[in-house]
C-alpha cells in the first residue's frame, strides 16, 4: 500500500462521519492525487486478492449527455455500488474525478474493522431497530415480522462489509418499489423464502424487465403515471448525488422507469433528463 492510500486511512480513521461531507484537510488531499487512477488500482488488488467476485470490468464511469455545463458523471463499483459528483463541475473531466473522489472516499471507508457485519454488529442494530419501531427484540427469530426479516438478512450477510450489505438491500428495496414483495405475499410466500431467493441471486436483467413490463401495465392503466413517476426519481436521484450518498438505488429507479417510457412512448434517457433536475 502506498503512502498516499495509507494517508487518506489515517484521515478516515479519525471519525466515522459521511464521507461526502468531507472535511478541508480531506479534500484538499484527495484533490491532490490522481484519483481516478487511484480508484482504478484500490479495486484491481481487491479484486488480485480474490476478495471481490471477478467482474467483466473494475469501475464503469458513465456520464449524463448534456449540452454544456454542469457536467454529470457516475461510476459503479464491482458489485453495483454507484456514486455520482456532488461539486458543480463546468467540465466533463472535473465531473469524473469528483465521482471517483467519492467512490474512493467510500471504498476506503468500506474497508474499516468498523463497517463489517459482526454478531456484535447485528445486536447493536437490532436493539436500534427495535427502539425506534414498535417490534420486540424477541420477534427476531420469526422471519414473518419485519425485526426478524431484518435479522435474518443480517444473519445472511453475517462478514460481509456495509457497501456490499447494500447492494443486497438495493434490491429488496426496488422489489418493495415496484410492488414486487406484495405481489410475492399475495401468493403466500414467506419472507424467508423471498430473502433467500434474492440474496443469492441479486437484481439481473430478468427481474429488470419484469420491473419494466409491470409499469408498462401501470402506465397503460392509468396514462401519464410513468412521467409523474420518472420525474420524481430524477429529483430523489439528483438530490442524493449532490449530497454524496450511495446512487444505485435511485438510479435503477430512473433507468427501469425510462425504459418502459421509452417502449411506450419514445422519449429522453433518465441521464439526460437528470442533468437538468
Amino acid at each position: 500500500m502506498d503512502c498516499s492510500v495509507k494517508y487518506i486511512f489515517h484521515l478516515i480513521a479519525l471519525d466515522n462521519e459521511q464521507l461526502s461531507l468531507a472535511t478541508p484537510e480531506r479534500t484538499i488531499f484527495i484533490q491532490i492525487v490522481n484519483v481516478v487512477a487511484m480508484l482504478h488500482r484500490f479495486w484491481e488488488q481487491k479484486q488480485t486478492k480474490g476478495a471481490t467476485r471477478q467482474a467483466d470490468s473494475l469501475v464503469v464511469y458513465e456520464s449524463a449527455p448534456s449540452p454544456g455545463p454542469p457536467f454529470i458523471c457516475y461510476v459503479t463499483l464491482p458489485g453495483g455500488s454507484c456514486f455520482g459528483n456532488f461539486q458543480c463541475c463546468h467540465t466533463q473531466a472535473e465531473a469524473r474525478r469528483d465521482a471517483a473522489r467519492v467512490a474512493l472516499m467510500n471504498s476506503l471507508f468500506n474497508e474499516l474493522p468498523s463497517r463489517r457485519i459482526t454478531p456484535e454488529f447485528i445486536s447493536r442494530s437490532l436493539e436500534e431497530a427495535t427502539a425506534g419501531a414498535s417490534g420486540a427484540l424477541g420477534e427476531a427469530s420469526d422471519p414473518s415480522t419485519s425485526i426478524g426479516a431484518y435479522y435474518l438478512m443480517l444473519q445472511l450477510n453475517i462478514g460481509k462489509t456495509m457497501l456490499e450489505f447494500q447492494e443486497i438491500m438495493t434490491v429488496f428495496q426496488l422489489l418493495h418499489w415496484n410492488g414486487t414483495l406484495k405481489a410475492f405475499r399475495e401468493r403466500r410466500c414467506s419472507r424467508q423464502e423471498v430473502i433467500s431467493h434474492f440474496s443469492q441471486r441479486g437484481l439481473d436483467e430478468r427481474t429488470r424487465s419484469h420491473m419494466v413490463l409491470d409499469w408498462l401495465q401501470r402506465e397503460r392503466r392509468s396514462p401519464g403515471l410513468l412521467s409523474s413517476e420518472l420525474n420524481l426519481a430524477l429529483g430523489e436521484l439528483a438530490s442524493a448525488r449532490r449530497t454524496g450518498r450511495e446512487l444505485r438505488f435511485y438510479k435503477e429507479k430512473t433507468e427501469i422507469l425510462s425504459l418502459a417510457l421509452d417502449q411506450a412512448y419514445g422519449t429522453l434517457s433518465p441521464l439526460v433528463s437528470e442533468a437538468y433536475v
